[in-house]
């Protein structure tokens, strides 16, 4: 049983489904893991006041000493809040952005050695989940045995990252001792600064997204004219093409179409919203998503085309494979890779989606089809993704042993 410690992005009690999270429950079933949900800085908890979600509150009550820092979620797992709050230091320039992230790391490095201490955690492998700044120097405060970079999003195309994130990543490629990337676009990206770079495609939880289950029909469902043209996930600008959403919508009256998830501003205020086909439900839990996938006749990704999707690997569609469904999705790098022959790609043209989704409803309901969407989508299983990390850490480590035995 080997020690695993998780810096990532995203606090654990995120409320929209998360590969970091699945990511850490299947390593749970065979090794220990420390899962460190992000501090707070000094702006986010200024600026979530009046818009608290679970994970701030929880972080929140943490910092005022309401609730335990550390929580066990299984035999296996523990999850850690910090009870601090870190400097807010992005609109700073280079020299000085570099001082004071290096004493919110050492910060946060102390925090996380004496939590893993006083699990006995020993020889831990440290996972970095695209956590540019937090975990840039922790490699120097927490010395762990192995340590592992893993972009799962572009976010340097975000503009918060833009100002530092590049060097940051760069320079957290170049130190891990192995980097992970979820797709061959992003690792492409990636292995000039590192040779030990691999890709890792993310999994589906097969237990959840079980199309022989007898899902029963979401009331807001029952009223809404079929065929539906679903999506799951968040709705925000800088994934969907709400352009493109609004023509291809116009174009086909005799299709329902349904968005399950948050809006962000942009989608609140769109006249999508005016179009008599078009619903939103708002969000739901992810336990829920498999019920309203159930009764979609089509599934869809309808991506915006820029560095933030095009290489981006979309869990949403392994969700969708594996209830069976029909999919069309842009045209993306990762989906041209990867999911090219169980799905139907368009352009970014309202007339290739309208050829698609007509196309997709046709053969919504063949069989043969459905089965094989079914049974690829079972070979992306997070216990086959996990796997990849294993057999990644055991190459390095015999590279290692290898290379002190010819030193020798």
């Amino acid at each position: 049983m080997r020690d695993f410690i998780i810096t990532s992005l995203q606090p654990w009690d995120i409320e929209i489904g998360s590969t970091i999270k699945n990511t850490a429950l299947e390593i749970s079933k065979q090794h220990r893991v420390l899962y460190i949900s992000p501090p707070l800085n000094l702006i986010t908890r200024l600026k979530r006041r009046g818009k608290e979600s679970t994970a701030y509150r929880r972080r929140i009550d943490v910092i005022r000493g309401k609730v335990s820092p550390i929580r066990r979620i299984n035999e296996n797992l523990w999850v850690s809040d910090c009870p601090f709050t870190l400097l807010s230091i992005n609109k700073l320039p280079a020299a000085l952005f570099d001082f004071f992230n290096r004493k919110n790391n050492r910060k946060l490095g102390k925090w996380i050695v004496e939590q893993a201490s006083g699990l006995g955690f020993k020889e831990y492998i440290h996972l970095i989940d695209t956590d540019l700044y937090r975990s840039r120097y922790l490699k120097e405060y927490i010395r762990p045995a192995i340590s592992i970079y893993y972009r799962r999003d572009y976010i340097i195309g975000f503009p918060y990252w833009r100002k530092h994130g590049p060097r940051c990543e760069e320079a957290l490629v170049r130190q891990s001792d192995i980097v992970l990337a979820n797709s061959s676009y992003f690792a492409g990206q990636l292995r000039p600064w590192n040779s030990r770079t691999c890709v890792l495609n993310t999994g589906v939880n097969l237990d959840l997204y079980n199309p022989r289950r007898p899902w029963e029909q979401p009331e807001d469902l029952k009223n809404i004219p079929s065929p539906v043209i679903g999506y799951t996930g968040a709705i925000i600008e800088s994934r969907l093409d709400s352009s493109l959403l609004y023509e291809t919508a116009s174009q086909l009256p005799q299709y329902s179409f349904v968005f399950v998830g948050p809006e962000d501003r942009h989608f609140e205020q769109h006249p999508l919203h005016r179009l008599k086909n078009v619903y939103f439900t708002g969000r739901k839990e992810v336990e829920q998503l498999p019920q309203y996938i159930r009764y979609f006749d089509v599934c869809i990704n309808p991506q915006v085309l820029n560095p933030i999707t095009d290489g981006n690997y979309p869990l949403k569609i392994d969700e969708y494979l594996a209830m069976g469904k029909p999919v069309v999705a842009t045209s993306t790098h990762t989906m041209r890779d990867v999911f090219a022959d169980y799905t139907y790609l368009a352009g970014s043209t309202p007339l290739a989606w309208v050829d698609a989704l007509h196309t997709a409803v046709t053969e919504a309901t063949d069989a043969p089809l459905r089965e094989k969407r079914i049974a690829f989508a079972q070979t992306h299983s997070w216990e086959n993704s996990v796997k990849k990390i294993y057999e990644t850490i055991k190459e390095y480590e015999y590279t290692q042993t290898l290379s002190q035995k010819m030193t020798e």
